[in-house]
């Protein structure tokens, strides 16, 4: 407990400190993230915050985790370095979505072939068990890159995607603490410790945003803590077995994972790419029904603890039926704020005449917009 404790106030301490250094070099060097009409703030605000959150991670990890005990650790951290710059380059020259996806496979081949790191059963998910080699592989790919994305695609209300990041570390953290994996808990205590302090400076409205940097990296650590959770809850070996673990595991990033793989399939199902930008995830719907950003980070973090309070109630049911229930749960949410949301009305300006006649203005009013005399007139 007392590495815990200490491994934590490490990275909440270098994080908290590296934050108003960035932020001076963003204000000097004008670092900002502009915004425009798909983007929530209205303000140019340093979208460098990733940088801070990594430096505590990472220095705090690496004084906590020895190379020699857990040797899977080395190549742990070095896709999350191919993930930290890949978003970096992204939050300062914007990087195409090919580039980013060919950097989110490099990252997901060195956890799966030098890590180890392998969904190699289905834990009795929809009647799968132990799978073979090449869906084995597949699904573990999948697996990484969509959890890696859906931190990045739910970063888009302040405090939302380090709010429910803190959240799944300090469940993985105390899991695999209780089980006695040490390694894996400082893991998530070190992230937990480096969120913490970097929502002080995130909450809305916010002073600095995480960016591609936290964003990707976040979503990195959760994809490894995830797939070892399902991996190791399941066995009756642990010190505290959970049945139903890929289900379970599934309920802890049920928000960011659910809205990704939701947003991704209408894109594909529109004929775009699953990368399109658009103003379709649940905090965009959120917010249209009047919620503030402190309103919907504290909705979503309900919701997903809703979720995992449930998956662990209900693990005796088995992961088929807990998948489904919580499936069916989520869309009909959805299905509510999609009924909700507010729809385009056409208002037609009308005034009444000297006679108490009401008259409908149909004239085109024209603003111009250069120097140049206006084309078209009033008629």
């Amino acid at each position: 407990m007392f590495d815990v404790l200490l491994i934590s106030s490490v990275s909440f301490i270098i994080t908290f400190l590296a934050i108003p250094v960035i932020l001076q070099i963003a204000e000097m060097k004008k670092l900002y993230d502009l915004p425009d009409e798909r983007k929530i703030h209205t303000k140019p605000v340093a979208s460098l915050g990733g940088v801070g959150i990594f430096g505590g991670f990472l220095l705090a990890s690496l004084l906590s985790i020895s190379a020699l005990t857990n040797p899977e650790f080395q190549y742990f951290f070095a896709a999350a370095i191919v993930i930290f710059f890949l978003g970096l380059k992204d939050d300062l020259l914007v990087l195409s979505a090919t580039k980013k996806f060919i950097g989110q496979v490099i990252a997901a081949s060195i956890l799966l072939h030098l890590g180890g790191l392998r969904i190699t059963s289905m834990h009795g998910l929809f009647g799968f068990n132990e799978l073979p080699e090449a869906f084995s592989l597949a699904l573990s790919y999948l697996t990484i890159i969509v959890v890696v994305n859906s931190f990045n695609l739910i970063d888009g209300v302040d405090g939302l995607a380090s709010t429910l990041g803190l959240l799944s570390m300090l469940i993985f953290g105390i899991y695999f603490f209780a089980v006695g994996m040490q390694a894996y808990s400082l893991l998530a205590f070190s992230l937990a410790g480096s969120l913490i302090a970097f929502l002080i400076f995130n909450h809305h409205p916010a002073k600095i945003f995480m960016g591609d940097s936290g964003s990707l990296m976040i979503g990195l650590v959760n994809s490894i803590l995830v797939i070892k959770f399902i991996t190791v809850a399941d066995s009756a070996s642990v010190a505290f077995p959970i049945a139903s673990s890929a289900a379970v595991g599934f309920a802890i990033l049920i928000v960011p994972l659910l809205d990704t793989l939701r947003v991704f399939s209408i894109r594909i199902f529109g004929r775009l790419s699953p990368f399109t930008p658009d103003r379709n995830h649940v905090h965009h719907l959120l917010l249209d029904t009047g919620l503030n950003h402190s309103k919907v980070t504290l909705t979503c973090l309900t919701i997903n603890i809703f979720f995992v309070v449930l998956a662990y109630v209900g693990r005796g049911l088995g992961p088929t039926y807990l998948m489904l229930i919580m499936l069916l749960l989520s869309f009909t949410g959805l299905g509510l704020l999609y009924y909700k949301k507010p729809r385009t009305k056409l208002v037609i300006a009308k005034h009444l005449n000297g006679n108490g006649v009401t008259e409908f203005k149909t004239s085109p009013k024209v603003v111009t917009l250069s120097k140049e005399p206006a084309a078209i007139e009033q008629q």
